[in-house]
C-alpha cells in the first residue's frame, strides 16, 4: 500500500506540470486535489501499518507493539528514522491539500514533496545489502526507477479521468489532443528510465540469465517484466494507432465523430492501470524475497 500511495501521489501531483503547464482547468484541479488528499491519507495509514508490522517482526510477536522499549528501539533504527521523515512528509501534504494550494508554485512544491516521499522507498529493502559504490549506485538507480514508475502509473489516473469525461462529452474534447501528446512525451522518458535502471537493478540482484530463470526471485522478476511489456504494448498502441486515429477522426467529423476511438483509448488506459497495479503487487512480493545474488 505504501508504494501504491506514493506512486499515486507523485504521478497525480506531476501531471498538470507537463499536461497543462501547471494551469489546469478548475474541474480537473478539484478532482485531482481530492485524489491527492486521499492518497496522502493512505500513505499515513499504510505507513503506520508498515511500522507496526516491522516492530512485530523485530520482537518476534505482537507483544512488541505494546512494549515501549521495543517501540523506542525500532524508532531509532535507520528504518525508523526514514519512516518518521516519510510520515512527516505525508502529513505536510495532507495539510497543503486541506488549505487548497492552487498556484503553479504550489503544484511544483507538492510534486517535489511527493517525489521525495516516493524515492525515499529506495532507502529500504534490497538496496541496503550492498556497500560502497555499489550501494550508492543501487539506491540512485532504484530511486530513479521509482520516480519513472510513479510518473507513468500515477499519471494514468488523471489521464483516465479526462478521457472518461470526454467520452461523455466528446464535443468538449478539444484540449485532449495536446494532453495526450504531452503524456506520451513524458512516457518516452519514463520508459527509457525504467529500462535503464531496471537493467542496473537486475544486474545487482540477479546477475545472470540462470539467476533469472532458476531462482524464485528471478522468476517473479520475469513475471514483472512480462507485465511491463504488456503495459508497454498498450502504450505503443495508444501512441501510434489510437491517438493518430483520434486526431484524424476529430479533424474529419469533430470530436463527436471520434467517440469510438475515445472509448477504446479509455479501455486501453484502464488496462494499463490494472497491469500497473499487478506490477506493484509483484514488486511488493519481491521485496520479501531473497535476491538471486546474495552479496
Amino acid at each position: 500500500m505504501q508504494s501504491t500511495a506514493a506512486t499515486t501521489l507523485f504521478g497525480v501531483a506531476l501531471f498538470p506540470l507537463y499536461a497543462y503547464g501547471g494551469r489546469e482547468p478548475d474541474r480537473i484541479l478539484r478532482w485531482r486535489r481530492r485524489l491527492l488528499f486521499s492518497a496522502a491519507l493512505l500513505a499515513i495509514v499504510s505507513g503506520i501499518s508498515w511500522f507496526l508490522f516491522s516492530v512485530a517482526s523485530m520482537s518476534g510477536d505482537v507483544s512488541g507493539l505494546i512494549d515501549p522499549d521495543t517501540l523506542l528501539l525500532a524508532g531509532h533504527t535507520s528504518f525508523g528514522t526514514l519512516w518518521t521523515w516519510r510520515m512527516l512528509l505525508a502529513l505536510l501534504m495532507v495539510v497543503l491539500m486541506s488549505i487548497g494550494v492552487t498556484h503553479v508554485a504550489g503544484t511544483v512544491m507538492i510534486s517535489l514533496l511527493a517525489a521525495v516521499l516516493l524515492s525515499s522507498l529506495a532507502g529500504t529493502g534490497h538496496t541496503q545489502v550492498e556497500e560502497g559504490w555499489a550501494g550508492i549506485v543501487h539506491v540512485l538507480a532504484d530511486g530513479a526507477h521509482l520516480l519513472a514508475a510513479g510518473a507513468w502509473l500515477g499519471g494514468l489516473l488523471p489521464l483516465a479521468y479526462l478521457v472518461a469525461h470526454y467520452c461523455r462529452k466528446p464535443d468538449d474534447a478539444s484540449p485532449l489532443d495536446n494532453v495526450l501528446v504531452r503524456f506520451s512525451g513524458m512516457g518516452y522518458l519514463a520508459v527509457a528510465t525504467l529500462v535503464g535502471t531496471g537493467l542496473i537493478n537486475s544486474w545487482l540482484l540477479v546477475g545472470s540469465v540462470s539467476g533469472l530463470l532458476k531462482t524464485g526471485y528471478g522468476q517473479f522478476l520475469a513475471v514483472k517484466l512480462a507485465l511491463f511489456l504488456c503495459m508497454l504494448g498498450l502504450a505503443v498502441a495508444n501512441r501510434f494507432w489510437l491517438i493518430p486515429a483520434l486526431e484524424k477522426a476529430s479533424a474529419a467529423a469533430g470530436h463527436s465523430g471520434a467517440i469510438d476511438y475515445l472509448r477504446k483509448l479509455r479501455n486501453h488506459i484502464v488496462g494499463e492501470q490494472l497491469l500497473g497495479l499487478s506490477v506493484l503487487l509483484v514488486v511488493s512480493i519481491l521485496g520479501t524475497m531473497q535476491p538471486a545474488i546474495v552479496p
